[in-house]
């Protein structure tokens, strides 16, 4: 094992609660088609596969459906226009969440962001909430051809920042960020507040669950240094 040098975050679920703006985005979108308005609630329970099966579960209200090719174009449209609207009205960080920044970055660590959201989206979030300063990397849904649960977007942000896969860890809320981390070689540390479906992240064998993220730097800082402490007593 290797000490940790490098923490991804994945953003929706993890950092920040983004559903009140996607939200209020897809009920837009919805009403200006005369279909049903989903809302929070049922909003919550469709992200995190990215915003394009966020908004055909939208038009169909199956977690899977498939809905008409022009009816989904129209759909799209609507629903970018209304997010880059409403992008960072309600969307805030999860509770100490600067602070964990803040202390992961004093303590050296390099940060970076990979999320299944769109670039369009993800930059002017981060800005909006004063949050790209942290990041060495940032890494959305359509900057490489894959995502998440690929791990192509972990390696990418490894190999930008110059440290080893076993290096790094991979802090998410979903399995596809659980799956993502175990075939990248990253160590797997999900949270279980997100929008993560919990069974289904305990079965991808997390290294540990946080019940908030202001556990993570004292578990990582404990790891480093019983990992030092072997490497001096040899």
């Amino acid at each position: 094992m290797a000490a940790i040098r490098l923490v991804v975050f994945d953003l929706d679920g993890t950092l920040v609660d983004s559903v009140p703006d996607l939200a209020v985005a897809i009920d837009l979108a919805c009403q200006d088609l005369a279909l049903r308005l989903p809302g929070a609630v049922v909003v919550r329970q469709w992200v995190g596969d990215g915003v394009r099966r966020l908004v055909k579960r939208a038009l169909t209200g199956e977690r899977d459906g498939e809905p008409d090719a022009i009816l989904y174009r129209r759909g799209m449209e609507l629903f970018r226009r209304y997010y880059r609207d409403h992008l960072s009205d309600h969307t805030h960080l999860y509770p100490g969440g600067r602070a964990v920044l803040d202390e992961l970055h004093a303590a050296g660590l390099r940060l970076a962001c990979v999320t299944n959201k769109s670039g369009e989206f993800t930059a002017p979030l981060l800005e909006a909430l004063d949050l790209q300063r942290y990041f060495g990397v940032v890494v959305s849904g359509d900057t490489l051809a894959q995502r998440k649960p690929d791990p192509a977007p972990l390696l990418h942000a490894a190999r930008t920042l110059g440290v080893a896969p076993a290096a790094a860890c991979m802090v998410g809320d979903s399995a596809n960020d659980m799956r993502a981390a175990r075939a990248a070689g990253f160590l797997p540390l999900a949270v279980s507040y997100g929008y993560g479906n919990a069974a289904e992240v305990a079965s991808t064998g997390p290294e540990t669950l946080f019940g908030s993220l202001t556990e993570l730097p004292a578990w990582l800082a404990a790891r480093n240094r019983a990992l030092a402490g072997r490497a001096a007593s040899r």
